[in-house]
């Protein structure tokens, strides 16, 4: 699960997630769920992923794994985390680290990273890229062709920066917690 507030990217970051599983040959279902509101209001994107196809949508009333873009509306979010589970933080928004129903929490300053980067618009991709090295979940390359599907053609200008985006949330972490079995 994918969450954060209107304008910070997250549709767009499950959206390269599940075509970069999708080029490695996974199977996945994806809800996006989002307030009216343009720039604000709460937003998820949920993401089922599997070896196999996915016969109907499941209900999904727990998660092994989140990304948190932003402390509102994460609270909800945060209770459906199983306690082995894992989620990354965007340290930069969140006042304190969040407890978790004693899933393990990796923080990333992604807002910073991409600011540095040239723009912090890019910070869901920062995110989407760390979270896939953290987890294994696809790697570089997928996330890099997936973003070049996902992106709208009218925001093309924004190509080079979300890749570079992409790599340095690849490089900023290491391998923490598997998605898949070996």
């Amino acid at each position: 699960m994918l969450s954060g507030i209107g304008g910070q990217g997250v549709q767009l970051a499950g959206q390269v997630l599940a075509c970069a599983a999708v080029h490695e040959n996974r199977y996945v279902s994806m809800f996006a769920l989002y307030e009216g509101m343009v720039r604000g209001g709460a937003t998820q994107s949920i993401l089922v992923f599997a070896d196999s196809p996915i016969e109907t949508p499941p209900i999904v009333s727990n998660t092994w794994s989140a990304i948190a873009m932003h402390e509102h509306h994460f609270s909800e979010l945060a209770g459906k985390l199983r306690p082995e589970g894992f989620v990354l933080v965007n340290s930069d928004v969140f006042d304190s680290s969040p407890v978790c129903n004693g899933a393990t929490v990796a923080e990333i300053p992604a807002t910073s990273m991409a600011a540095g980067l040239g723009s912090p618009m890019c910070a869901s991709m920062v995110m989407a890229a760390a979270y896939a090295k953290a987890t294994g979940l696809v790697g570089l390359d997928s996330l890099i062709e997936a973003m070049k599907d996902a992106l709208p053609t009218y925001r093309s200008q924004h190509m080079e920066l979300n890749e570079r985006a992409l790599v340095a949330g690849f490089d900023s972490t290491a391998p923490t917690a598997p998605a898949w079995s070996s």
